[in-house]
């Protein structure tokens, strides 16, 4: 029977349940498998700042050999003080360019550097989905210039709760995006990363660096930026409330939704036994 080392688990509607918080069966059952020597590892679109929180709850924030893959794969950071392990942002030319695009549509966007998340036209719905979960700088600018030669761009967002908004979007922006990697989440985004960026190469990334076989791998997750590391995991599993259009990716469905401590179950099924 194999021996899961990593869990690779993703944050929102996975981890956390709908209110942002985390139930206290994952807290507990993600406690003993720490304490087993299982590298939990929050594999998420946000950045390791805006995860201190969930870090915190689980015993894990400034913990040694303990990490984070955040920007849905573009970073990998040792918990302990912030050790950088993997970086790969966006050329900054081409992201102005693609933030200059977004900008014309007159939605939400959102713009994540290392250590800051700026949000342009954040709506109350936007604002209300984001309590709890992410600090943000609000910011009214029409190109990047304003962080050029400060801060590197490894994410950009644009959000609408229509799927077929966004999907006209990313036609529309096929100009642009040859060296780009995009993804959907949380039925509200559509994410912009540099190319090769997944959450699948941050995992097998992260593996190879601790010297654990790609087999030894469990990943979990709810939606569409999950994909590749689902099916990149030696084992992947998907939450109840899982966007459909991952399914085929999952070998395991949780019966618990997220609010019901299905990352906890996964955790009792495959790996505290």
């Amino acid at each position: 029977m194999t021996t899961y080392k990593i869990i690779a688990c993703d944050m929102d509607e996975t981890l956390l349940s709908s209110d942002a918080s985390i139930c206290q069966r994952n807290i507990d059952v993600i406690q003993q498998a720490i304490h087993q020597g299982v590298k939990f590892v929050p594999c998420t679109g946000r950045g390791f700042r805006s995860v201190e929180g969930v870090l915190k709850t689980l015993g894990l924030f400034n913990q040694e050999n303990q990490y984070v893959i955040g920007f849905n794969g573009a970073s990998i950071t040792e918990n302990k003080g912030y050790r950088s392990l993997f970086w790969d942002p966006i050329p900054f030319d081409l992201a102005n360019r693609i933030y200059q695009k977004g900008v014309t549509y007159g939605m939400c966007m959102h713009i994540y550097t290392r250590d800051t998340v700026y949000i342009r036209a954040v709506t109350p719905d936007e604002k209300a989905f984001l309590h709890g979960r992410m600090a943000y700088v609000p910011t009214d600018e029409t190109t990047l210039d304003f962080i050029r030669n400060k801060e590197e761009v490894c994410k950009l967002i644009i959000m609408n709760t229509d799927d077929e908004v966004l999907q006209k979007i990313h036609q529309e922006m096929q100009p642009v995006l040859s060296d780009i990697t995009v993804s959907f989440s949380s039925n509200r985004y559509i994410e912009f990363m540099h190319r090769g960026v997944t959450k699948g190469v941050g995992l097998l990334t992260l593996a190879k660096l601790l010297q654990v076989k790609p087999e030894e791998t469990m990943a979990i997750g709810d939606n569409i930026n999950d994909i590749e590391m689902l099916k990149d995991a030696g084992l992947s599993v998907g939450v109840h409330n899982l966007n459909p259009i991952i399914h085929p990716y999952c070998d395991v469905i949780t019966n618990a939704t997220n609010n019901e401590g299905a990352v906890a179950e996964a955790i009792e099924r495959f790996v505290l036994i």
